[in-house]
């Protein structure tokens, strides 16, 4: 396959699983999500969309820069792993907490969405060092957003 359709479909995956999370879950944004008590460091609404396609265009990347690389398989195969994992857990935490309402259930699934955040740039960082750091960001604001869902579960 070529290094281009490599990219594109690289870049397209987490995009869409950001797109369909939103998609899913824009009824409980626009409506349950604003009567929680939240943080006084709680970020403006409008914020959320253009971080998130962000950070899934740069895992989007690192992803392209790990399959293409000409490394042993089992290791690129554990990466690839690893990052499957940790989109479908990004996918599920928008669905726990915003559809299913579960806040208590969301942290607990954000504090294992981490590991598996970290778990990636940890096998990323041995087949590409720059998709590693490409993912550094993610881990900063799924930080952010384990502090935020804590502060949320805390308060409601």
């Amino acid at each position: 396959m070529k290094p281009i359709f490599k990219l594109i479909i690289s870049i397209a995956i987490p995009l869409a699983v950001g797109a369909v999370s939103g998609y899913l879950t824009m009824e409980s944004v626009q409506t349950w999500y604003t009567t929680l008590n939240k943080p006084s460091f709680n970020p403006p609404n409008g914020i959320f969309a253009p971080v998130w396609t962000t950070l899934y265009i740069m895992m989007g990347i690192a992803c392209f820069l790990v399959w293409k690389k000409d490394f042993p398989q089992p290791a690129k195969r554990r990466a690839l792993i690893f990052y499957s994992i940790q989109l479908l857990l990004n996918f599920l935490w928008s669905f726990i907490f915003f559809y299913l309402h579960e806040k208590g259930a969301a942290l607990a699934e954000i504090i294992l969405l981490w590991i598996f955040i970290l778990l990636t740039i940890i096998s990323f960082g041995k087949i590409s060092k720059p998709a590693a750091w490409l993912l550094v960001p993610y881990i900063l604001w799924v930080s952010f957003a384990t502090v935020l869902t804590y502060s949320i579960w805390n308060l409601n």
